[in-house]
């Protein structure tokens, strides 16, 4: 294909606005003022940012609530996608795009009810408990959609061949049709992780005073003002879960 210069700025420009705010913040984490003007190379936000006892224990819950909630999206999310794909049903699949696009406001207020209707009978507050429950029932979604279309890649006749030679059906969706959908299970676990890590609003809406999560912390002190520590701390978040998204395609597309 003939490529155009036009074709070739607008893309530069897209990536440009894309990524250069992330750029200019990732730079000015190491500015050793406080202000957005270079006075020298530091590390001393970084330093700040590890000593805040705060930004810690919200990276932790963070890092639990994350991880639980991978996990139990994965596992469930790739059954979903298993039954999706040897039955196909389209208000099912339909509600997992309905899902997606809903406004998080709305879906954050719609399971805080949900909870406050629950709990008032059970006698059980909002905490830890709430927030990856929350975070379950939106990473399902994103884990569904990548496992169903690696299993569309996959050939539906080699489970039936392990069938007719003697395999039951947990046999040959463990030895058959998992090996062949890993790369996509693996990038759908990297995708739920990413998301549920770098959640706010349903968090802020279904979260105890216990169980602050690091985006939380990061909202409240840029409200109070500039501080170079949020520039540090969004800067690692940006490198380690832009890392990860990489991973995840490539893991997606092998």
């Amino acid at each position: 294909m003939k490529r155009t210069p036009a074709l070739a700025i607008y893309a530069v420009g897209a990536f440009l606005f894309l990524h250069l705010p992330l750029l200019i913040l990732s730079i000015f984490s190491f500015n050793s003022s406080r202000f957005t003007v270079w006075q020298g190379f530091s590390l001393r936000w970084y330093a700040a940012a590890i000593k805040d006892t705060q930004l810690t224990e919200s990276a932790v819950n963070s890092l639990i609530i994350a991880t639980v909630a991978t996990l139990v999206s994965t596992v469930l999310g790739t059954l979903c996608a298993y039954g999706l794909w040897k039955r196909t049903s389209r208000p099912l699949a339909g509600s997992l795009y309905l899902s997606l696009v809903t406004p998080e406001i709305v879906t954050g207020i719609s399971l805080l009810a949900f909870y406050q209707w629950i709990f008032r009978f059970l006698r059980v507050q909002l905490g830890m408990h709430t927030v990856i429950l929350a975070h379950i029932s939106f990473s399902i979604a994103y884990v569904v959609i990548v496992v169903i279309a690696r299993l569309r890649t996959v050939d539906a006749t080699l489970e039936e061949a392990a069938l007719d030679l003697g395999a039951n059906e947990w046999q040959a969706f463990r030895y058959v049709t998992l090996p062949a959908i890993l790369p996509g299970v693996v990038a759908a676990a990297l995708l739920a992780f990413t998301v549920s890590f770098d959640d706010y609003v349903i968090t802020s809406l279904v979260a105890g005073v216990d169980s602050e999560t690091l985006p939380m912390v990061i909202y409240a002190i840029a409200r109070r003002g500039v501080n170079p520590v949020v520039n540090a701390i969004s800067a690692l978040i940006v490198i380690g879960f832009g890392s990860l998204v990489v991973i995840s395609e490539r893991l997606r597309s092998a």
